[in-house]
């Protein structure tokens, strides 16, 4: 016996099937499932993170959230931070090590606590593909998991979410994957309150390589690596945020 799909649910938008199948996961696979990080590194960071959400309140206007290639614009992206970011309120959510599933438990204890940003700037997924046992449609469970949680909590916010990043310094399996669940996560985009954007091509050479001057170690970013990602984004982001690129925010180009 067939079973027609009926007109309604064919006029459903395909980023809400995708979100509305991940409680449908819960349970399923560990991506989705929000876990606490126990070693004491990323406890402190946690509670670090609580307490900057906490000061800054609703005057964060943007926020990044991530793992380490999000956290380091602390360090190797700082100067490129106080060019871009440090003007419009925006806070850093990073933390190394994360995977969907830690950063679903964040956004469960304080990370979002008194929020109301205009953006949600998201990159995530990267430590999971390193799992050999989750696979690439179980990655993007817990990046459409993250979304769905952003837009339950925050729902005035638009939430920009970034393609992950190639990584390794040569073409492989791993930066194929990687590849296959941009292919995913890409269609969460409605264009009304998740936007996509992809700027990965930028990072590789045109003989497929990486290089040490973007990512140092094939991964995290180096300076020159963090002014990419912000030139790739501003545009989209100016928008989202109906404001002027900073260099003319003073009249200067």
């Amino acid at each position: 016996m067939s079973h027609a799909i009926s007109p309604a649910i064919r006029r459903v938008p395909v980023f809400l099937l995708l979100l509305w199948s991940v409680p449908l996961a819960a349970g399923a696979h560990s991506a989705v499932e929000p876990v606490q990080r126990d070693d004491p590194a990323p406890k402190e960071r946690q509670e670090l993170l609580n307490q900057r959400v906490a000061g800054a309140g609703k005057a964060a206007q943007v926020i990044f959230i991530g793992d380490s290639i999000t956290q380091h614009w602390e360090s190797d992206g700082k100067e490129v931070w106080a060019q871009y970011y440090a003007r419009r309120d925006a806070l850093n959510l990073g933390l190394s090590g994360d995977r969907t599933q830690h950063v679903l438990w964040r956004l469960d204890n304080g990370n979002l606590d008194g929020l109301d940003p205009k953006v949600i700037v998201l990159m995530i997924g990267t430590n999971n593909i390193t799992e050999e046992a989750t696979s690439v449609a179980q990655v993007a469970d817990g990046v459409a998991a993250i979304v769905k949680k952003l837009r339950d909590r925050l729902p005035r916010a638009r939430v920009l979410l970034l393609a992950i990043l190639p990584r390794e310094e040569n073409p492989g399996p791993r930066r194929g994957n990687i590849l296959q669940v941009n292919q995913i996560i890409r269609r969460l985009a409605d264009e009304q309150h998740v936007f996509w954007l992809d700027f990965g091509y930028r990072f590789v050479a045109s003989d497929g390589t990486i290089s040490r001057d973007v990512m140092h170690d094939y991964l995290h970013l180096t300076p020159q690596g963090y002014q990419i990602w912000a030139a790739a984004m501003e545009d989209e982001l100016a928008v989202l945020l109906h404001d002027s690129h900073p260099g003319r925010a003073s009249g200067r180009e």
